[in-house]
């Protein structure tokens, strides 16, 4: 069943339903983000000696299918784009440290839990996490994430993000500049965008200042 609501001037008023799920995001959002800073003081208290840190990941998807944005043309005259559909992937994984711009950069031809468990143990090699090093890692809920056999090696510390919630997720925002390797271009073959990807996320090796203006949030935790 349908309900509409009219205000007394006509105009359509939002259900009682869909004005409870805007509230109800709101109260969830608020609550992370109050919660998040407490989290990571309890994450310090219990590893007393220990550097910690917080991250964000998530993971992108790229394939044949063109990624299309507007451009510029004289007036009058309408751009032409070279489009072939084609439905095979790759997936672009980011890790963000919000408060200093550092990134780290996977590109694997799916998603699984067991893909996941292996990219958890490469990240925390390379940032070397583990007894004198904590990480706390922001990721959404998706289901290799939040499965139970999921392989989190020692000093990652998973913290999910509510159901339903991209913008309170950093690591979302570094798509935008990722996709500046592909927006507009033919590819015929996935190597040749994964061979895109990685000079475009190598190029973003030396782009801390803007990441972290673009994901260091007013409200994220900051360092110690």
């Amino acid at each position: 069943m349908l309900l509409t609501v009219l205000s007394e001037e006509g105009q359509i008023q939002p259900t009682a339903s869909k004005t409870r799920k805007r509230l109800g995001r709101r109260l969830r959002a608020g609550g992370f983000q109050k919660t998040l800073p407490k989290r990571l003081k309890a994450l310090r208290k219990s590893h007393p000696g220990a550097e910690v840190e917080i991250w964000a990941e998530d993971e992108a998807r790229s394939g044949l299918k063109p990624v299309m944005r507007r451009v510029w043309a004289p007036v009058g005259q309408r751009p032409t784009a070279r489009v072939k559909r084609g439905y095979k992937w790759t997936y672009l994984y980011g890790f963000v440290r919000p408060t200093t711009g550092e990134v780290y950069w996977l590109i694997l031809p799916t998603v699984n839990k067991e893909l996941f468990s292996m990219v958890l143990h490469e990240f925390a090699r390379e940032v070397g996490a583990g007894k004198d090093k904590r990480i706390l890692l922001v990721l959404d809920q998706a289901g290799w994430h939040t499965s139970g056999e999921v392989e989190v090696p020692e000093g990652i510390h998973l913290e999910f993000l509510p159901t339903g919630s991209p913008e309170l997720q950093p690591a979302e925002r570094l798509w935008p500049l990722t996709n500046e390797a592909i927006a507009n271009q033919l590819f015929e073959e996935i190597s040749e965008i994964e061979d895109a990807l990685v000079e475009r996320c190598v190029q973003l090796l030396d782009q801390s200042e803007t990441i972290r203006d673009l994901t260091n949030y007013h409200w994220w935790p900051q360092s110690a």
